[in-house]
């Protein structure tokens, strides 16, 4: 474990030498981007302005927002950016900016646990509409290539003996629970890229993220990695609320943005890939480590009924992805947790 000398700037450092092959083949690219102002989407424009800066890289992204007064309170320095261009609208029916464009990424979607809840229609057709706008949005635009950011969700629910979970699963969520309204979304948003691809030639290939952990992660969501560290950080004993069974998996977000690029200029057009750890904890393990690493080791197991959507195994296999792109993990999951506190303000007592 390292906490001395980290620093965000040496996380980019990090990326840019190992996606540059990627980088460079954006150079003097015109990138649109949704969900460019999230987690996930905040990493990539951080990504490709120290590229611009470190690289020379010549490229311009727009980026689609509901609220760009918002993120410049957030990331006033990417907000202003010479190269990125804010556009303010809503996935679903936003107005199309002018001229082509090489690269769409793909990475709107509303994943809020609170909204699949009480309100799982809307959390549907966000995401298809999302999807379908975005898509044809890349086909008038002419881009090159499409990068749909998809789910772990699609799977359903991973059988207890197996370990990780591959691309070959045919598994599914059952389509009559609500509860899988986000999951069935997912997997419906990739038969449309399926179906832009048969009929308009798109270049497309998808990702299938699992969970992920790092700076720009809200620590106050329904994800339990992020109230975990907020306990800890706060001086909290770490609470879970079911039995602590569910095995899950947690990619840095560092390494997230690497292997998305190198699926954004290099992935096989048409195939999907697992992108997260294959390095499964159980959410008990995951509260124990994140108690003694940045709290004071305080943790308890309410045992609740878990009502969640997978209260099992969420684990993929990232065999694919780092054979055919060259990719591997690079940083910890206990760095992960470390990094991820510091960057939230936590301050090591020794």
């Amino acid at each position: 474990m390292e906490t001395r000398g980290w620093s965000f700037s040496r996380d980019l450092e990090a990326v840019i030498d190992l996606a540059r092959d990627a980088l460079l083949d954006l150079d003097g690219g015109r990138l649109f981007i949704t969900g460019g102002t999230g987690f996930i989407g905040c990493w990539l424009l951080e990504c490709l302005r120290h590229a611009e800066q470190t690289l020379g890289l010549r490229l311009r992204a727009t980026i689609l927002t509901r609220s760009v007064d918002a993120f410049k309170r957030k990331a006033p320095h990417l907000a202003e950016h010479r190269g990125f261009t804010f556009l303010t609208g809503d996935v679903q029916d936003f107005d199309f900016p002018d001229g082509e464009f090489t690269h769409v990424v793909h990475a709107a979607a509303d994943a809020s646990a609170k909204l699949n809840a009480e309100d799982p229609l809307r959390m549907f057709d966000s995401v298809i509409a999302g999807t379908r706008r975005a898509l044809e949005f890349a086909v008038a635009s002419r881009a090159r290539r499409f990068l749909q950011l998809s789910s772990g969700a699609v799977y359903g629910r991973q059988p207890p003996d197996m370990t990780h979970v591959d691309e070959r699963w045919m598994g599914a969520p059952d389509c009559g629970a609500p509860v899988n309204s986000y999951a069935e979304a997912k997997r419906a948003a990739e038969m449309l890229c399926a179906l832009y691809a048969k009929q308009f030639g798109a270049q497309i290939s998808i990702a299938r993220i699992f969970a992920v952990l790092g700076p720009y992660q809200t620590l106050d969501a329904h994800f339990a990695d992020g109230n975990f560290i907020n306990d800890a950080m706060h001086g909290r004993a770490v609470v879970v609320q079911g039995d602590g069974r569910a095995c899950r998996s947690y990619l840095y977000a560092g390494d997230l943005v690497v292997w998305l690029l190198r699926l954004l200029t290099r992935g096989e057009a048409g195939r999907a890939y697992n992108v997260g750890s294959s390095e499964s904890v159980t959410i008990g393990q995951l509260a124990a480590r994140v108690a003694a690493l940045i709290g004071d080791g305080d943790y308890k197991i309410l045992g609740a009924a878990d009502a969640g959507w997978n209260p099992g195994r969420y684990t993929p296999s990232t065999a694919a992805i780092e054979r055919d792109l060259g990719v591997t993990r690079t940083v910890s999951l206990d760095d992960s947790i470390l990094r991820t506190a510091l960057w939230n303000g936590w301050k090591p007592s020794h």
